[in-house]
This record gives structure tokens, C-alpha cells and sequence, in this order.
């Protein structure tokens, strides 16, 4: 590791992720274009997908964790039709002849609303006996797909065209849900088929889709412009440390602090750098994670 990278804070870039690339894609080129090994994706878009896609730079990927995890999308969605992986990737599988209605459709909204039970896509990276369940799905095997809990915050019809049964939805959720299958499961409450068209991510907890930079925008000169600090994107309290607070947390010792809650977690400061992250513990706090002072 260069010691141009040993010295890069722990920061975060938000990429706006193009079309037909992954997310694993994104980060080999921001390694090559920055010339950093330690990058790292706070949750992945499939490949058709584009929008929000928050990049760790450094140490920032031992901090990924503390990141709120919702999510915002604007998902197109084509009634009519079945696809095998729920989306335009995927083979059609079946046809219906219903048309749908604007107000059908805000109906069929109404029970995506708040915590809800997902089954997610046979075509997805989710392991099961160690294989992903992709795998099973191009293998031609079956298995039992366990559904999973998911937060669904906000469901808004942004339009609908009639004609050609393609509707935009605005969606909120926690992470872990699959829009895919909720184009799929509100096809299937309306008897006429669904499947995603278009997937944009608008948000990932404080990452905006109108901040976002463009891939191609991003070069080893101007980087450091794109930079985002932790503090901005986190929901932490931080805590300020003097000298010998700081040396104290350096090696692994508790310093006193009864400000807080216990077990609410902290970004530890010291001459306005992130030092590291601290766990309160009653009176005191603990070093969790410890960083350079840089």
C-alpha cells in the first residue's frame, strides 16, 4: 500500500452508477483511477440499475456499518408480463391480457405499506446452503426461498401511462428489499403481470441522487473535491478528544464520559481528524475502532 493511501482520510465519494456496469465494476475502476486498493459499496445495484451508489475510500470501509440504511428508488414498472428474473435481464414467462387502472394500481400500493414479508428473486446473490440462489436458477434447480422482512416507508405513483401499461413509482424502503420483487408481487396482486423496466436509486441514507458524480467526472486530480467526510453522512455524535485522551484511545484504554447513553456509539475526533469510532460503555468510552491521526 503507497503512502499516498496510508495518508487519505477515511471519506466517502457518492458515484451516480451507469447503466450495464456493477457495482463490483465501479469499484475496480475507482481503484484504477485513484490507484487505492481499500474501496469499497455500501449495498449493490444490479447491473440495469443506475443512480445512488456511495463509495468507501480507506479506512471509510470500516465505517460503512454505521451509515443509515434507507433507501429511495424510482422503480418503472411494465404490467403485462412475467419475466424469470423480474426484470428486462430476464426471459419472458408469461403474458397477460389484463389492463390495469391508475386506481387499481394506487390500490395494489396500499400492501406495500410499512413491514411487510418478501420472498426475493430466484435470480438473486442470496446463499443458501453456501450456493447463491442464482446459481440454483441457472442450474434449472428448485429450491425453497425463505421470505425475509423488509420496511417499506413510502410507496408514490409518479405517473402512469394507460396505453402502454408502464407506470414510475417512487419508492422508500429499508435495506435488503428487492424492487424487483415488488414489481413482481404487484402484478401478481393485479392479475396482470409485472416487471421492472428501469431502476434509478435516489437516495442511500444522506446520499442524494442530485449530488451524485458522474464516473466519468472523476479523476486522481479532482478527486479530493468529491470527497465526503463520515460526519456529513453519518448519524453519529462526535465526540472531541485533547492529547492525552487521544493517546489514551491510541492503545486500546477507556477515557471517562458520561454524556451519553450506554451503548451509543461515537466518532472520536482530535485535531479535526476522524481518530476513530468509540462504544460508550456506562461512564466511559470504549476504543471500537482506532484510525491514524492524520
Amino acid at each position: 500500500m503507497g503512502s499516498k493511501e496510508c495518508n487519505l482520510p477515511p471519506v466517502f465519494l457518492n458515484i451516480n452508477k451507469p447503466k450495464g456496469m456493477t457495482s463490483h465494476d465501479i469499484v475496480a475502476q475507482i481503484r484504477k483511477i485513484l490507484n487505492i486498493r481499500q474501496v469499497g459499496h455500501t449495498g449493490t445495484l444490479d447491473p440495469f440499475a443506475t443512480g445512488v451508489l456511495p463509495i468507501a475510500l480507506g479506512k471509510a470501509t470500516k465505517l460503512i456499518e454505521y451509515l443509515p440504511d434507507d433507501k429511495e428508488y424510482i422503480a418503472t414498472v411494465q404490467f403485462g408480463k412475467n419475466t424469470t428474473t423480474y426484470d428486462p435481464e430476464g426471459e419472458i414467462t408469461e403474458e397477460f391480457s389484463k389492463k390495469v387502472t391508475l386506481s387499481e394500481i394506487k390500490l395494489a400500493l396500499k400492501n406495500f405499506e410499512g413491514e411487510i414479508s418478501q420472498i426475493p428473486p430466484l435470480y438473486s446473490a442470496i446463499k443458501k446452503n453456501g450456493k447463491k440462489l442464482y446459481e440454483y436458477a441457472r442450474a434449472g434447480q428448485t429450491v425453497e426461498i425463505q421470505p425475509r422482512k423488509v420496511t417499506i416507508f413510502k410507496t408514490e405513483l409518479l405517473e402512469f401511462d394507460e396505453e402502454k401499461q408502464v407506470a414510475r413509482i417512487v419508492i422508500g424502503c429499508s435495506s435488503g428489499t428487492y424492487i424487483r420483487s415488488i414489481a413482481y408481487d404487484l402484478g401478481k396482486i393485479m392479475n396482470c403481470g409485472g416487471y421492472l423496466t428501469e431502476l434509478v436509486r435516489t437516495k442511500a441514507g444522506k446520499f442524494n441522487i442530485e449530488n451524485a458524480v458522474s464516473l466519468d467526472d472523476l479523476t486522481k486530480e479532482n478527486a479530493a473535491e468529491m470527497f465526503i467526510s463520515p460526519l456529513e453522512v453519518a448519524n453519529l455524535p462526535v465526540r472531541e478528544l485533547n492529547e492525552t485522551e487521544m493517546k489514551r484511545i491510541s492503545h486500546g484504554m477507556p477515557i471517562s464520559d458520561n454524556r451519553y447513553k450506554n451503548s451509543d456509539i461515537v466518532f472520536l475526533r482530535y485535531g479535526g481528524k476522524i481518530h476513530g469510532v468509540g462504544l460508550v460503555a456506562e461512564d466511559k468510552i470504549l476504543a471500537k475502532k482506532v484510525f491514524e491521526v492524520l
